[in-house]
C-alpha cells in the first residue's frame, strides 16, 4: 500500500429492498462506500461506485462488513488520507489538517514527536482524606455543622493544593526536568543503535526526530520498534502503519497563534461544500497571516552517526524551511 493523498472524493450508495422470506433475512440494505482519485471526480465516483456494489453484494453473502465508511480525515483504516492538498514537492504532499494547520506527509522518511508526559499528583491518599474528616467533624461538633462541612472541604482543596505543587515541582526537577526525562529513552536506543542518525526539533511540548540515515518502510518492524522505544504516541505510530506515511506539523496550532475560532464549517471534512469555502479560505487567510509569527519547531541538535541519504536531506531541508526551525520566532 502507498501513501495515497488524493485530490478528488465521491460517495456511493447502494440500496435495495428485497421483502419478507428473502435467503439473506434482511427485508432491505444500503451499504455506502467512498472513492477518490488524483485525476477526476467522475473517476472517484466510479470507483464509489464500484467499492459500493462489492460491499453490499458481500454483506449480502454473509460477509461481516461495515455499511458505512467513517468520514474522517485521518483515521480510517484502509482509506487514504483525507485533507486539502495546498502543495506538492516529489514525493511530499503538504495538507491541511483538520484543524487548519499545514502538514507534511512522507512516504518513507521518518518523523517521530516526544511529548513531554504531564505531572501526577496521584489522588489524595486514605490518610489525607481522613485528616480532613476528623477535622471536619471536630469544626462540626464544637461550631456547626455547616461550619464543619465547609472546614471539610477547603481541607480537601488544600491538600489538593499542595499534592500539585509538589507535583509540579518533581516534574521540573526529578530526572534532570521534563526534556532530560523526554530524550532520555532517545538516548538509550542511539546508544544501542550508533548507526542511526536524529535530528531533534524542540516543539511546543516536547520533541521532533527526523531520521537521516535511511529511508524507511512504514510496515518496517524497525519503526514500531523505534516508535515504543522512544515512547512515541501510539495512535500515531498506529496511523503511520494505517496510512502508509509519517508526518510533521509545518505550522502552529491556531489557538496557540491567537486564533480562538474554528476552521469552517465545523466538523468539515474535506472537500467541504463549495457554498462554504469562501467561509473557510477568509479563515485560512487570517491563519496564515498570524502562523508567519511562529515556528513550528526550533532545531536543536543531530545525534548519532552523520550518515543520511539524498532523499532524507530534501525532506529536511522543505521541512526546516516551512517549519521555520532555524528561526528564532516563538513556537507554536
Amino acid at each position: 500500500m502507498a501513501m495515497q493523498v488524493p485530490r478528488y472524493w465521491a460517495q456511493a450508495r447502494v440500496q435495495e429492498k428485497f421483502g419478507r422470506g428473502h435467503v439473506s433475512g434482511r427485508v432491505s440494505l444500503t451499504v455506502r462506500r467512498f472513492g477518490w482519485s488524483d485525476s477526476s471526480l467522475a473517476e472517484a465516483q466510479t470507483m464509489a461506485d464500484a467499492r459500493a456494489r462489492d460491499a453490499f453484494d458481500r454483506i449480502l453473502a454473509g460477509e461481516t462488513l461495515s455499511r458505512n465508511e467513517p468520514r474522517v480525515p485521518y483515521d480510517a483504516e484502509g482509506l487514504p488520507i483525507r485533507e486539502e492538498i495546498v502543495e506538492r514537492h516529489g514525493e511530499i504532499v503538504v495538507t491541511r489538517n483538520s484543524y487548519g494547520a499545514r502538514c507534511l506527509n512522507s512516504p518513507d522518511v521518518l518523523f517521530a514527536d516526544v511529548d513531554f508526559k504531564p505531572p501526577q499528583a496521584g489522588p489524595v491518599s486514605w490518610g489525607w482524606f481522613a485528616a480532613a474528616l476528623v477535622a471536619g467533624v471536630a469544626c462540626g461538633a464544637l461550631v456547626h455543622p455547616v461550619a464543619g462541612i465547609a472546614l471539610f472541604i477547603a481541607a480537601l482543596v488544600a491538600i489538593g493544593f499542595v499534592r500539585n505543587a509538589a507535583a509540579q515541582r518533581r516534574y521540573r526537577e526529578e530526572g534532570g526536568g521534563p526534556e532530560a526525562r523526554a530524550m532520555a529513552p532517545v538516548n538509550a536506543f542511539l546508544a544501542a543503535h550508533p548507526h542511526w542518525h536524529l535530528r531533534v526539533y524542540r516543539t511546543p511540548n516536547g520533541f521532533r526526530l527526523l531520521a537521516m540515515h535511511q529511508t524507511f518502510d512504514p510496515l518496517d518492524p524497525q519503526v514500531p520498534a523505534f516508535f515504543q522505544a522512544i515512547g512515541a504516541d501510539a495512535y500515531y505510530a498506529l496511523l503511520c502503519r494505517y496510512q502508509h506515511c509519517f508526518r510533521a506539523r509545518l505550522t502552529g496550532k491556531p489557538w496557540r497563534v491567537g486564533v480562538r475560532e474554528r476552521m469552517p464549517p465545523r466538523n468539515g471534512v474535506w472537500p467541504i461544500p463549495a457554498e462554504r469555502m469562501a467561509e473557510r479560505e477568509s479563515w485560512v487567510a487570517q491563519y496564515e497571516r498570524k502562523a508567519e509569527g511562529y515556528a513550528a519547531c526550533r532545531f536543536v541538535e543531530a545525534l548519532g552517526s552523520r550518515d543520511y541519504v539524498s532523499a532524507t536531506q530534501s525532506v529536511q531541508r522543505l521541512h526546516d524551511d516551512l517549519c521555520k526551525a532555524d528561526s528564532r520566532l516563538p513556537l507554536a
